[in-house]
């Protein structure tokens, strides 16, 4: 018999038989975006959001044409039906995109192959946002064309009496709603309690605001530092112009959106996802 010599494994060996690790690239920032937008409207709540913006900005117009006297036919008037129905619905859209992970239990997913929670809540805002101008830009076409039809079925003058300078204070009015009910979201993450807590500081809470400012005098003038549909107010019909007034829209947006959003993300990113 003849004996076989085996020669031992030089590490050299092992080193260059391992299958070289590739090092993991993080997804790209503007790839979570489109995951997002793709998100808000493959859920049928998002979905049928998105379609009523342009339905009711269809028939806002469409009552401002047929129901409004001929000297009402102005692109302000068209601008106005069609933002009340928008400064509702939007806020909803930005609600909806925040919750969406915890209402329909995706979130374990998406903070598996998206670790950094941070970056998420980040690409929803944007997206959230992106939605918010397209919208408020198709609204803007849509009053548009309703004020082009009205005046001409009624044969009056074409009345344009909002300037460039009032419309981006209109498009950031809603924002500015988009982004208490993004906080809202991001504070409460459940879908039903941040639409049911919009309501309230929206339309209940400025009531007793303003009734409080009515009996008080030293609130009266505390009131609109303090009271974020003032300021919204104020935004819509383009009267944020002073120094002053734009301080006030700045106290106003840390009170009701920056110290609430960001003690939401710091219990967030601390959270339990299930």
């Amino acid at each position: 018999m003849t004996a076989t010599t085996v020669s031992p494994t030089t590490s050299t060996d092992i080193t260059e038989a391992a299958p070289v690790r590739r090092t993991a690239r993080p997804i790209p920032t503007a790839r979570l975006i489109k995951v997002e937008l793709r998100k808000m409207f493959n859920t049928r709540s998002g979905f049928w959001m998105l379609i009523s913006i342009g339905a009711l900005s269809v028939i806002a117009t469409g009552a401002v044409i047929i129901f409004a006297p001929d000297s009402a036919v102005t692109y302000e008037n068209f601008a106005a039906a069609i933002g009340f129905p928008m400064s509702v619905i939007l806020p909803m859209i930005a609600i909806l995109g925040v919750t969406s992970e915890w209402s329909q239990r995706s979130g374990l997913t998406t903070f598996t192959l998206v670790p950094s929670r941070g970056r998420v809540i980040g690409a929803k805002a944007i997206a959230t946002f992106l939605v918010g101008i397209v919208s408020m830009a198709v609204a803007f076409a849509v009053g548009a064309l309703g004020n082009l039809a009205g005046s001409t079925l009624a044969g009056v003058d074409t009345v344009w009496d909002i300037s460039l300078a009032t419309a981006p204070q209109i498009v950031l009015g809603n924002l500015v709603g988009m982004a208490i009910g993004f906080t809202l979201g991001v504070v409460l993450r459940n879908s039903a309690a941040a639409i049911v807590g919009y309501f309230v500081v929206s339309l209940v809470l400025p009531g007793i605001l303003a009734l409080l400012a009515s009996v008080r005098e030293w609130f009266y003038d505390l009131q609109p530092w303090i009271d974020w549909n003032y300021t919204q107010v104020s935004l819509f019909e383009g009267a944020t112009n002073t120094t002053k007034e734009w301080a006030m829209l700045g106290s106003t947006t840390m009170i009701w959106i920056v110290v609430p959003l960001v003690v939401g993300l710091l219990f967030l990113r601390r959270s339990e996802v299930k």
